[in-house]
């Protein structure tokens, strides 16, 4: 006597009430995180924009001023030049950061040991202050008593922060210095998410290491590389304790950026509703350039094994 098993039933269809309540119950955790963003990111960010229409020196009471302010922002000279210098800055540092974020954090991605070592003292300059930093910095290339001098060497003892361009080299530098750790870290977490069978079917094809990264790494980064870069250039919009402890925006007008800019005029001449509009120009900056960079980056599905 033979006895047959009963057949499987078939898993049942999940309802789309079901799915709906899974749904809300996972809508509900990002609650928290909503009330956040709201209270602290949304909420001031419209108090700055209503604060641009108005006259007030930061003390007093608030007077309405209509477009006054934007009028007299917008046709404002330094604001271009502002302007300019933020781009500048904002260009030639993520041109020095990016091809060197993405050599170490390929290098870093290598499951040796001395390189996982290598990893950490690369974080180092990330945990430090930006405004320790600059005093440190501006110790060292002091022309009388800095690091030249002490080394009686005549190509470091040169007036770094006296020279326009010295001085905005030297922003540059200290920028990626500090910030080409954070990106090789972004960098290192994407090569390690590229699939091996991609490597050992280009080594089973003879292609070599050179050849492998441009065929291979480089277009598995796509998506990395675009979100790197808009962390770069929208964080390059807020640089301001660095550049005021380092030059306070000169020598002149060299290094002032619409930072350090709207600083000048809110604390220092008591014009908060100019600085406001400044601050309103840098949000909307900020905002186009990164939506600028994600629609350049395409839809996240149209790159090859990323993430796999």
């Amino acid at each position: 006597m033979t006895i047959q098993a009963a057949p499987l039933a078939a898993p049942r269809p999940q309802s789309r009430g079901g799915q709906a309540g899974q749904h809300g119950r996972v809508a509900w955790m990002a609650v928290p995180a909503l009330a956040v963003f709201l209270l602290f990111a949304v909420l001031p960010l419209v108090g700055v924009l209503v604060l641009s229409f108005t006259r007030w020196d930061g003390l007093g009471a608030i007077h309405p001023a209509g477009i006054r302010n934007w009028r007299s922002v917008l046709s404002d000279p330094d604001l271009l030049h502002s302007l300019w210098v933020t781009f500048e800055v904002m260009f030639y540092s993520w041109v020095v950061q990016t091809p060197i974020a993405i050599l170490l954090g390929v290098f870093t991605a290598g499951r040796h040991r001395y390189r996982a070592v290598l990893a950490v003292f690369f974080f180092v300059p990330l945990l430090l202050s930006a405004a320790a930093i600059a005093v440190t910095f501006k110790a060292l290339l002091d022309p009388n008593f800095g690091l030249g001098p002490g080394l009686h060497s005549d190509l470091l003892t040169q007036n770094w922060l006296g020279n326009p361009v010295l001085a905005m080299g030297v922003v540059i530098f200290i920028v990626s210095w500090q910030f080409i750790p954070f990106h090789s870290l972004i960098y290192q977490g994407a090569v390690r998410q590229i699939p091996l069978s991609l490597y050992e079917a280009a080594s089973l094809d003879g292609a070599g290491r050179v050849r492998t990264f441009f065929s291979i790494t480089l277009p598995q980064l796509k998506h990395t590389i675009i979100t790197s870069s808009t962390l770069m250039v929208v964080g390059s919009l807020t640089f301001f304790d660095l550049i005021f402890v380092l030059t306070g925006g000169g020598p002149g007008d060299s290094t002032r950026v619409l930072a350090l800019d709207m600083y000048r005029r809110g604390f220092g001449a008591n014009q908060m509703g100019p600085a406001s509009v400044i601050a309103v120009i840098l949000v909307l900056v900020g905002l186009g350039i990164a939506l600028g960079l994600n629609r350049l980056g395409g839809r996240a599905d149209d790159s090859s094994l990323e993430g796999v």
